[in-house]
């Protein structure tokens, strides 16, 4: 029963000070001040163990909720957390019950951290309109793998560091975090070759198309996209200026400059092994959400497909005129010169007929341009916009097959 008057805690001082002085009863003094016993023996109990503060009005909240974590758990909670700064709640979650003991929600989680402040709310950005890809699909592990340089930084003992990176675009699986010393083709095929020669070959490679990947030649041509047709990977560059096409692999970098380059290691070793923990981590012991709180080690597996002992040679359909390109990047036609390309030099390409004027020139297994036999000259293949061709060029020839067509047929 509550105190009925004001100035509560000058009323309690005075019901103490004439309990004390044995002219009243429990009772009768309770009777007086309008309490009940229990009132008058709680306020008795403060008084005698803290003093003048114990008559302080105290707040009415439950000291704990009946819900609330056990002291144990909040403390196994924060030490995961310590160790992997990154994690968010569900993650969390997902590594601590690997041990078969039950842990709170997530969102219980997440309170626990937002309270000990080790969780920043991000800030909203509106996004643009999603590009529909024409690539790959990508719902089984191997059928495209992604590649890209994460942005340079310098070691704290002022080298530059220049991270290779390549992921299974299905599991999420990290092939390749490598420093290299320069982002040239001899380096950037070094790294792909042992990732094939451990892993198996992809059916395709998903990359930006800057250099070592592609160039200005027809069909983007680079020496490393010749090397990947030989073995019938595809090359496929997302559209320049969208680096959303290749999400899954930038967000993988995010987490890669956290934990990796926030502060940077010491020297270029240092930094190296940084690389190669956060691998094994990552692959192994950090849940991933869009797999289902599964790690990317449960989910991919090598391919079928193996690194062959000697590069093939291209082969085509008897159907096809073959020719030889030049040291000079052309091809011969009726005894004169025709310039391709000198990305292919050395290599054979293939001539399939259209008509008597228009041929399409293929490289592996690959469309890569139109030669026009009548003006000698070579034209980038059409565009395909709405599911016919843009930029014919021919006008007028709706005939004229495109790049993913002629692609089908072999």
């Amino acid at each position: 029963m509550p105190w009925k008057v004001s100035g509560v805690v000058e009323k309690r001082k005075q019901f103490v000070s004439e309990y004390e002085s044995g002219d009243w009863t429990m009772t009768d003094l309770c009777r007086a001040y309008g309490v009940s016993r229990v009132t008058g023996y709680e306020v008795l109990q403060r008084w005698r163990q803290l003093g003048v503060q114990g008559l302080e009005e105290q707040s009415r909240a439950p000291q704990r909720h009946p819900n609330q974590m056990a002291e144990e758990i909040e403390g196994e909670v924060l030490r995961m957390r310590a160790a992997h700064p990154t994690w968010g709640p569900r993650k969390l979650k997902k590594v601590l019950e690997g041990g078969g003991q039950r842990y709170p929600a997530a969102s219980t989680i997440g309170e626990l951290l937002q309270r000990e402040g080790l969780a920043q709310s991000r800030r909203k950005r509106r996004r643009a309109e999603p590009y529909q890809r024409p690539f790959e699909s990508a719902d089984r592990p191997n059928l495209v793998w992604c590649a890209d340089f994460k942005g340079w930084f310098r070691s704290r003992d002022g080298e530059r560091i220049d991270p290779f990176t390549m992921t299974d675009a299905c599991s999420r699986y990290l092939l390749r975090c490598q420093a290299v010393d320069k982002a040239d083709t001899q380096r950037v095929r070094a790294v792909i070759e042992a990732a094939f020669r451990e892993y198996g070959l992809p059916g395709a490679m998903r990359t930006d198309n800057g250099a070592p990947f592609a160039s200005q030649a027809i069909a983007g041509l680079s020496l490393l996209s010749v090397w990947l047709m030989k073995l019938g990977v595809t090359p496929e560059r997302i559209k320049p200026g969208h680096p959303e096409q290749n999400g899954r692999h930038e967000r993988m970098h995010r987490t890669l400059k956290q934990e990796t380059a926030c502060p940077p290691a010491a020297n270029r070793r240092a930094q190296q092994r940084a690389f190669d923990r956060f691998r094994r981590e990552f692959n192994e012991v950090r849940p991933h959400e869009a797999l289902g709180q599964e790690t990317p080690s449960s989910v991919y597996e090598p391919s079928l497909r193996q690194y062959p002992a000697r590069i093939p040679e291209p082969e085509y359909d008897s159907t096809m005129l073959v020719r030889r390109v030049g040291l000079r990047g052309q091809i011969s036609w009726k005894h004169e010169h025709v310039f391709l390309t000198e990305t292919l030099r050395g290599e054979r390409v293939g001539l399939e007929p259209i008509d008597d004027q228009w041929w399409i020139v293929h490289f592996a297994s690959f469309p890569i341009a139109l030669f026009d036999s009548e003006k000698r000259r070579i034209q980038r293949l059409p565009k395909q916009k709405g599911g016919g061709n843009d930029g014919n060029p021919k006008t007028g020839d709706s005939h004229i097959p495109t790049a993913s067509a002629t692609a089908a047929g072999h």
